[in-house]
């Protein structure tokens, strides 16, 4: 099988899978190297695939839902309580972002959208004694949330505000 006929069949199994597929599965599937698939999803995104890396693989992004950008602003050990305010009032959690001094926007991608998903998320954070972005710009960060309806955006908002996360100068 040639490179391009593995893209085509990554990209055909992520068009109509209903959950994440991992890097390591496809690699099995396809009998190459796990940096082999991130390469080919990097050329598959070079080629304007819409592919988003979640926790737990890979997955064609959802644009149907709207989306919005709130600015926060908190102690690392408040992460947790802050993602969780925003799945429980119904928000994906799909980046977070920060203004470098020297790289400009850092971004990386969450797609944290269950309790299931911030535990992963918050275990591999510890597994891996990871820093958060937000630890280099001293709290300050950027979420892109999506959502169904505006009131959960207004739940999301009431609900950061009230914890004192939500940025407001």
């Amino acid at each position: 099988m040639t490179g391009a006929e593995r893209r085509a069949q990554l990209k055909a199994q992520l068009s109509t899978s209903t959950s994440p597929i991992s890097a390591t599965m496809f690699a099995k599937q396809f009998g190459v190297s796990r940096q082999t698939i991130v390469g080919d999803i990097s050329l598959l995104r070079a080629n304007g695939v819409q592919i988003v890396a979640t926790l737990r693989g890979y997955q064609v992004e959802d644009s149907t839902s709207p989306t919005a950008v709130l600015v926060c602003r908190h102690f690392p050990n408040d992460t947790a309580d802050e993602m969780q305010r925003i799945i429980q009032a119904g928000g994906v959690i799909k980046d977070v972002a920060i203004e470098h001094p020297l790289y400009g926007q850092l971004r990386g991608e969450l797609e944290i959208g269950t309790l299931g998903d911030l535990k992963l998320f918050l275990a591999r954070v510890q597994q891996h004694q990871g820093h958060l972005l937000s630890e280099l710009t001293d709290g300050l960060h950027t979420h892109t949330i999506a959502y169904d309806t505006p009131t959960q955006l207004a739940a999301i908002k009431t609900s950061l505000k009230a914890a004192g996360y939500l940025y407001q100068s």
